[in-house]
Parts: structure tokens; sequence; C-alpha cells
């Protein structure tokens, strides 16, 4: 782990009505916690991906884009440090990933938690969904819902921030698991005809950013992965938001969904009472413009996990 971010942010006054979130933040691991953060400060991915790379930086510009919004709620958040891959060696980052996410729930050799805290991993390019699933393990009735431009199921001969849903479903398959993964805004002209190819030899459903203008559709998409699973890993790619609210990614979209319909999927997935687990992912501070892409990102994040907090307040 790297050296422990500092929580500061504006400062109004002291009492609850003045709650911003980095008065949220506890470093205590003992204490019950609603959400537990976890930074993946890798772009080596991005790298072996052919991508522009700057994603290693990411979990810093987003610890710095939530500490100063409001929140309107008490709820606690764990930040557990970040985990930091060095010297070209992403498959031993994704282990230590994996490792994490599974102390951030608390949970040991698959054992399942009702209670176990939403574990939010801070990215880092999109390779962090496969030490995410690691750290999850093998759970049957486990839905991924990717949002992003891209599949993510290349087949290389080594782990890049392009194959992390292909190992996963090579691993379901290994194990006798079904795969209950989908994706939400796939750009027809980000993905080779080889990749639909795969999504469809897969069973992956999906729909194309040019069916997510509104959020009808995207919100009828949601409803049906959500009928079929019990558990939801949401894993977000910053990518698929338009590129000038997203300048700040490996790959901007050419065309993207828009930040209202991405916020009521995610309001959606976290209503369910079913989200145990988030990757936000992709954001490379590097090419940000006024801090837009880390200030979305952020939104997101502070919204997923209250709302998780509240869906589960009442089921």
């Amino acid at each position: 782990m790297s050296t422990p971010f500092v929580w500061t942010g504006r400062h109004d006054g002291d009492g609850p009505e003045h709650r911003r979130f980095h008065d949220c933040v506890v470093s205590d691991s003992t204490l019950p916690v609603d959400a537990v953060l976890v930074g993946f400060a890798s772009d080596e991915g991005v790298a072996r991906n052919k991508g522009r790379v700057g994603a290693v930086d990411g979990p810093v510009a987003l610890r710095s884009a939530l500490a100063s919004l409001a929140v309107h709620t008490d709820v606690v958040v764990l930040d557990a440090g970040d985990v930091t891959v060095a010297g070209g060696d992403l498959e031993d980052g994704q282990r230590r990933l994996g490792e994490a996410v599974a102390a951030g729930r608390g949970e040991s050799d698959g054992a399942l938690r009702d209670d176990a805290p939403l574990t939010v991993v801070l990215g880092g390019g999109h390779e962090s969904a496969w030490g995410s699933y690691r750290g999850l393990g093998q759970r049957p009735r486990l839905g991924i819902l990717n949002l992003d431009a891209h599949f993510d199921l290349r087949d290389e001969e080594r782990p890049t921030s392009g194959t992390p849903f292909l190992q996963i479903a090579r691993d379901r398959q290994a194990h006798g698991l079904d795969l209950h993964y989908a994706v939400l805004g796939v750009g027809v002209a980000s993905n080779t005809t080889a990749l639909f190819d795969r999504a469809g030899e897969l069973g992956v459903p999906y729909l194309l950013d040019d069916d997510c203008q509104e959020p009808s559709e995207p919100l009828a998409f949601v409803r049906r992965f959500l009928e079929g699973v019990d558990e939801v890993h949401l894993s977000i790619d910053l990518d698929v938001l338009p590129a000038p609210v997203a300048p700040g990614v490996s790959a901007p979209a050419a065309l993207g969904v828009p930040t209202f319909v991405i916020q009521a999927v995610c309001d959606a997935v976290a209503d369910s009472g079913r989200l145990i687990h988030v990757d936000v992912t992709e954001l490379n501070p590097t090419h940000d413009i006024d801090g837009r892409t880390a200030k979305v990102a952020a939104r997101l994040i502070e919204r997923l996990i209250t709302r998780t907090r509240a869906a589960r307040s009442v089921s």
C-alpha cells in the first residue's frame, strides 16, 4: 500500500449540517462502515492495451474530487489505501487488489456476509475489474454490469485493460458457473466485429450508445439484468461518458452516454439493494480539463455509496 491520502477539504463549521465527504472518512478498520475505498494505482494494463497512460494517478484525483462534496447522511467510509503496480507486474497487482477487496469486505475464503460494506475501487485502468472479481470470489448469481464504450473481451497473451471480462468469463466457465455479464454504452466504432462476435458467443447482452441517449431504454435494460442476479459488481469505465464531460480518460468517447442517463442507471442498481462492489476506472488526470472527469466520477461514487446505504437500511 502507498502513503495514506490526507483527507482535507472545505470546512464551513462543526456539526452534521456542514458535513462533507472528508468528514465521513475514517482510518480505523475496526469500526463498522458503509463503504471501503481501495485505490488501484495502475495504468500498466492501459499501456499493454496501447492506450494513453496516466490512469495510475486516478486514485488521488478521485479522492481529491470527493473530499469537499457535501454529504447529507451520516455515512461512514473507510479508506484502505492504494494497491500500487510497480515494475510492470500487473498480474501481482491484480492479485493484491483481490486480497484488498476481500479484506475490505471482511470476507475470507469466499465466505458470504450480508452486512459486508460496499467496496469501491478507485482506478486505475480497467484491468482493475479482474482483480476486483478475484476478491469477490466465484459467487453463483453474481451479475457484472459494465458501463463502458468497450466490451473489454479482448483475447491476449497477457492481461490488459481490454481483457478483464474475458478472463472472468473463462474463470466462471472453469468453475461451472453461469456468466451474468452485460454492457451498457457500447460504441459500434469502438469495437471490432470480432469483439461483437465474442460477445454473441458468450451470450453477453449489450446496449449501444445510440440507444442510451434517453433513460427509458437503459433503465429497462438494467431492470432485466437485475431480475437474473442476486448481487451486482458494477464497473464504470469513465469513457462511457461523452468526451466534453469526461475528457480525462484513456479513450474519449465520440458520442458517449449522457451523464444523467448514467446517473439514473447507477441509481437503479444502488436502489435495488444488490450492489456489493463498484469499480470506477480509466480516470486519466493528465488529460482532464478543469477536473471535469474527476468531478462527475466523484458525484457518481458519493451517490452510489449513500443510496446503497439507504437501500440496505430498508431491506
